[in-house]
């Protein structure tokens, strides 16, 4: 059966619909927590598929419990039949199992669809199986309309590892020769300002710079950029302005980000709201 964007609805009635398959974090600065809490910040209507729940708090990932991979595709087939999606953010899939299950059920998502190809934690937890890295290569970037790696990610998938802003460049070409449309080359571990390389199969490069802020509490980056990127396609932005809005949305949220527990705090997803 094929899944597509519910229209039924009448304008004006309810948001955008964006869906996230990913982990729960139990500190709420990661994985579903962050991105719903993106989605909301942004005007969308967030909905979620879990694939693991995470025991985490500010100092690390102290376990994880995989779901079933039936309860994976019920969350999913509950929501897309009845509500519908108009874009799809993924983050941590945990298993060989749950990437490939996630892979079958995008195969007929007529929406965009970011990868986040989550695999260690901002504490350096693995959220991926080793045995996993191929089957998120092989069946789930190729569905991908854009993949958002960091650069250890970026080394995980292709076996390249960046040093200096120059070589993200050919990095990008690596991903995108795994098939996603594009590809977002996250640079924030580089030296210097925060910059990340939007890349496309087309030859399309556009490059975002922003202040890098002194702030150590930057748990959840990747999945509120992942969202956010997700949330502004789903409003109908194109894939450029939407990396641009959410780069700018995720740069406020890493300046305002502030301290939890004993450890590395999260970002603020409520920034705005907070003048």
């Amino acid at each position: 059966m094929s899944i597509t964007a519910s229209t039924s609805a009448p304008l004006g009635t309810a948001p955008p619909r964006v869906l996230t398959i990913a982990g729960s974090d139990s500190g709420g600065g990661a994985g579903i927590q962050a991105d719903l809490k993106t989605m909301l910040a942004l005007g969308v209507h967030g909905m979620s598929v879990i694939t693991a729940v995470t025991a985490q708090n500010s100092l690390g990932v102290q376990g994880y419990w995989e779901l079933p991979a039936e309860a994976v595709r019920a969350q999913l087939r509950s929501v897309v039949d009845d509500i519908g999606v108009q874009a799809v953010k993924t983050g941590m899939l945990a298993s060989i199992e749950l990437v490939e299950t996630v892979a079958e059920l995008l195969a007929d998502v007529d929406a965009p669809i970011v990868v986040d190809p989550v695999g260690v934690s901002k504490h350096g937890d693995a959220l991926l199986a080793a045995e996993a890295v191929a089957t998120v290569r092989e069946r789930l970037l190729p569905l991908a309309t854009l993949a958002t790696p960091n650069l250890h990610e970026v080394a995980q998938l292709t076996g390249i590892t960046v040093l200096e802003e120059g070589e993200m460049r050919p990095a990008a070409d690596a991903l995108l020769a795994l098939g996603p449309r594009w590809v977002l080359v996250k640079g924030g571990h580089l030296p210097g300002e925060a910059t990340d390389l939007l890349a496309g199969r087309d030859g399309e490069e556009y490059w975002f710079r922003a202040a890098r802020h002194d702030n150590r509490h930057t748990h959840g980056t990747g999945c509120t950029l992942a969202s956010a990127i997700a949330a502004e396609l789903a409003k109908g932005q194109e894939l450029p302005d939407a990396v641009a809005a959410a780069k700018e949305y995720v740069t406020g949220a890493i300046r305002a980000g502030f301290a939890l527990g004993a450890g590395i705090g999260p970002v603020d997803h409520g920034w705005r709201l907070r003048g």
